[in-house]
């Protein structure tokens, strides 16, 4: 049976920045008010040409980098994402196209901001089985685009942006060593976008009502959340039969700071344990874990060896943590050109529209 080992990284995040002084010209807020209740200074806000699949695609061309691996090896693409583009196609197969990744299947998971803890799971799973030997996880967010301006409880809270990992087979042990994974839909109606799907499709009414914002109720999420990060954080780690004292450090959903805060006194870990960049990004929902990720390697918090928690808690309600022994890239006889692989990714995406073009027009004369 292979180990199923993160070998790539990536973040993409939007460039404009949105401070809270910002927000204060837009709703009755200041800077104070929102970094006492959330921690948070700043985020980023997608612009008209981001979308998840842009900022996902960029993200996973820097863990691709990473991992010196070219998208065409690529078995599985799993994207992560609470504001998918469309209910259908995925996403996930709009990245595999601008990609290239000509040899990968590809699908949506959604579970809200536990989502990319579950797409990881899937996809350690499905190499440790032997079914595939790379796969591509990747969680992207434009949550600005289903934000109530108006509403300063949640309007402070949400930012745009993407993370990226890469996982692949390995004969070495280490890499994923065990994950949790748990939903509650009786608590459903705390943490909600109302409508736009099939039970209350977009009509005059939903849009005058305001049912296509995020609705959350603060409190209970808060409440929950504190008590789900501490339990399965506990849970994962005697699945892979380690302590807390084995752990480089905890990487935590960035939703609130006082979140982590409590989470980390419930566990009884000192706050610098704990991955927090919360301040600059804001809730990033399934983009969160792997952009905190990428920041901790770059900054030598997290090395090859050292032993992570990622734990986080979502909509639906969902939660989970897995824990995982950092390794890194695998050794690759070659560098890969990433941009020339993103340049075939464009060209061949034009040839095949053209291909069915052409399709189209010889099968329609026949007809």
């Amino acid at each position: 049976m292979p180990y199923a080992h993160i070998t790539g990284w990536g973040m993409s995040v939007p460039e404009p920045v949105l401070t809270n002084d910002d927000l204060a010209k837009i709703v009755d807020t200041n800077d104070a008010w929102i970094r006492e209740r959330t921690g948070i200074r700043e985020r980023r806000i997608a612009r008209a040409t981001d979308f998840p699949s842009t900022l996902g695609t960029s993200a996973a061309l820097k863990a691709l980098s990473v991992a010196n691996l070219k998208p065409t090896d690529l078995d599985l693409i799993i994207c992560s994402t609470s504001t998918p583009e469309h209910l259908f196609p995925a996403t996930a197969c709009l990245i595999q196209d601008q990609l290239g990744a000509t040899k990968a299947g590809a699908f949506d998971l959604l579970a809200a901001c536990t989502g990319f803890i579950y797409a990881i799971n899937m996809a350690a799973q499905s190499i440790r089985s032997g079914a595939i030997k790379n796969a591509l996880v990747i969680g992207t967010e434009t949550l600005s685009r289903f934000v109530n301006w108006e509403d300063r409880n949640t309007c402070i809270l949400f930012g745009d942006g993407a993370g990226a990992f890469v996982l692949q087979a390995s004969e070495k042990p280490g890499g994923i060593l065990s994950a949790v994974m748990h939903s509650d839909g009786s608590g459903g109606d705390l943490l909600t976008l109302p409508a736009g799907g099939s039970r209350h499709p977009a009509t005059e009414a939903t849009i005058r009502e305001g049912q296509h914002y995020i609705y959350m109720d603060g409190r209970e999420v808060f409440r929950f959340a504190t008590k789900v990060m501490v339990q399965s954080t506990e849970e994962a780690l005697k699945a892979a039969g380690l302590t807390k004292d084995d752990l480089k450090v905890i990487i935590p959903h960035q939703a609130n700071f006082r979140i982590i805060d409590a989470a980390a006194r419930g566990l009884k870990l000192p706050i610098d344990r704990f991955v927090i960049n919360v301040e600059r990004y804001g809730n990033t929902s399934t983009a969160s874990i792997p952009i905190a990720t990428v920041e901790a390697v770059e900054k030598g918090r997290l090395q090859a060896g050292d032993k992570v928690v990622f734990v986080g808690f979502g909509a639906g309600l969902t939660w989970g943590a897995l824990v995982a022994e950092w390794m890194g890239p695998l050794p690759s006889p070659r560098k890969v050109n990433m941009g020339r692989y993103r340049l075939w990714g464009r060209v061949r995406s034009i040839l095949h529209r053209i291909e069915r073009f052409l399709e189209g027009l010889i099968w329609g004369r026949r007809a």
